[in-house]
């Protein structure tokens, strides 16, 4: 079975490009910076455009990389350990933009390709992505919206493919040791080599391209709600729970930090301010309690 990972590679350059361009279409004159880089450990680099203290964004990170490796980390072997020993070949783009407004929420996706080699044996190959959406002040309409377009992504690929895929981003999305939802979930899949790889690859391609219309249309809505101090602390407390997601359980971080990657680039989905509290909750009727009541669960929200 023929791949074509020069097709992968340009396909996913374009995206990058056109999720910045579109974000920049939401500021007040901010835009990303770009920094090109160079792999120190095995060989490959990639790209990585950060955007700080924007109007909207307070700070937002696409990154494209494109990496190779001679041993598949621990993180990769853990749940297919037939692939340990193998050299590697991965690319992807993966993003977080954390908003300023605590009505905007947090929106994070990935697309990605992995190929692993090894002589005298065939390639493994796979695709592996999704995104979800971690709001701080839910709004129903957002979160229908953001499903339906996920789900209308996913249509043209199966009647199960969407409810399949959604549950799997409400099972990995999920912060075991606070026994909570990260947010209102999205799509995640991995793995997907089955359907062949032209379809998995336009498979692919149709989650990348449905992100902006996902999220643009919240941040344009929700921008320019009026908050108080009371709201932006809710959301630094409420962005702890990101970091320690991504901290735990990532399997992009993990697998970057465990591969020797560019630590700056890994760690570009950190929030630039957070807080944490001890033992704090929200009082029964309020805002802050709807979070945790109606859009931090498990939904049917196409």
């Amino acid at each position: 079975m023929s791949i074509d990972v020069a097709a992968v590679k340009n396909y996913l350059l374009d995206l990058q490009q056109r999720i910045c361009a579109g974000l920049e279409q939401e500021e007040s004159g901010a835009c990303f910076v770009q920094d090109v880089w160079q792999r120190e450990v095995g060989g490959g680099g990639g790209i990585t455009r950060v955007l700080e203290n924007g109007a909207v964004f307070e700070k937002g990170g696409v990154n494209f990389s494109h990496v190779l490796g001679v041993a598949m980390p621990a993180s990769a072997t853990a749940h297919r350990p037939e692939l340990a020993g193998r050299a590697f070949e991965a690319m992807g783009v993966s993003l977080v933009i954390h908003p300023r407004n605590p009505y905007v929420p947090t929106s994070h996706a990935n697309v990605r390709f992995f190929v692993a080699r090894k002589e005298g044996e065939p390639d493994v190959w796979w695709f592996g992505g999704g995104y979800d959406l971690t709001p701080y002040y839910g709004f129903d309409e957002d979160c229908q919206h953001w499903h339906r377009t996920a789900k209308a992504a996913c249509d043209p690929f199966g009647e199960t493919v969407y409810p399949d895929y959604k549950r799997w981003c409400d099972d990995y999305f999920y912060l075991k040791h606070r026994h909570e939802q990260r947010g209102a979930g999205g799509l995640f899949f991995d793995d997907l080599n089955s359907w062949g790889f032209e379809k998995s690859f336009a498979f692919m391609q149709a989650v990348g391209n449905s992100y902006l219309p996902a999220y643009q249309p919240i941040v344009n809505r929700c921008k320019n709600i009026a908050y108080s101090e009371r709201e932006r602390e809710f959301q630094l407390y409420r962005r702890g729970r990101y970091v320690e997601y991504n901290l735990v359980y990532d399997r992009g971080t993990l697998f970057g930090l465990q591969t020797g990657g560019r630590t700056e680039s890994i760690l570009m989905s950190l929030p630039p301010q957070v807080a944490w509290r001890y033992d704090w909750q929200p009082e029964p009727g309020t805002p802050e309690a709807k979070l945790y009541s109606d859009y931090i669960v498990v939904r049917d929200w196409a």
